[in-house]
């Protein structure tokens, strides 16, 4: 019997985390971590609500992870992000040693390929998990941002 545990399993989980972004009045970015088939944390952007440039999805959730698991390393990790990772978080990812980052959409003005922003060397990557939906709550953020101003 096939695991229901897939790539869109857990970017479907993202998602919902990206949701409560939008909620808050925040860029909708969501992201999870998992350990074999457990989330062990879960975040979304909140640089709004804390004023703070850095508290990305990402950063958040590598935090939480941290937590949970009792130290810095996240080793047979997996990072579900509803946008390709910015260099920043790229940056810090690679620091965490995450075992793999699977993300949405692209990002190609801020995403860290655009920079050529290096991961760990044992950090797989698999872009493009359910791409036209992490899209889509991007662009309803941004289209009601601009209908308000």
């Amino acid at each position: 019997m096939e695991s229901p545990f897939t790539h869109e399993y857990f970017m479907k989980k993202a998602i919902q985390e990206a949701e409560l972004a939008f909620e808050k009045n925040e860029v909708p970015i969501g992201a999870i971590i998992v350990i074999g088939d457990k989330i062990i944390a879960r975040a979304h952007n909140l640089t709004e609500t804390l004023n703070d440039v850095t508290a990305h999805a990402e950063m958040q959730a590598f935090t939480s992870a941290s937590d949970y698991l009792g130290g810095k390393y996240l080793k047979k990790c997996t990072l579900y992000v509803t946008l390709e990772p910015c260099q920043m978080c790229a940056g810090a990812s690679y620091w965490t040693q995450i075992d793999q980052i699977v993300f949405g959409a692209t990002d190609p003005q801020r995403g860290y390929k655009h920079f050529g922003t290096s991961l760990h060397p044992k950090t797989k990557v698999t872009g493009g998990i359910l791409e036209k939906e992490c899209g889509e709550i991007l662009t309803r953020f941004f289209i009601e941002k601009r209908n308000l101003n």
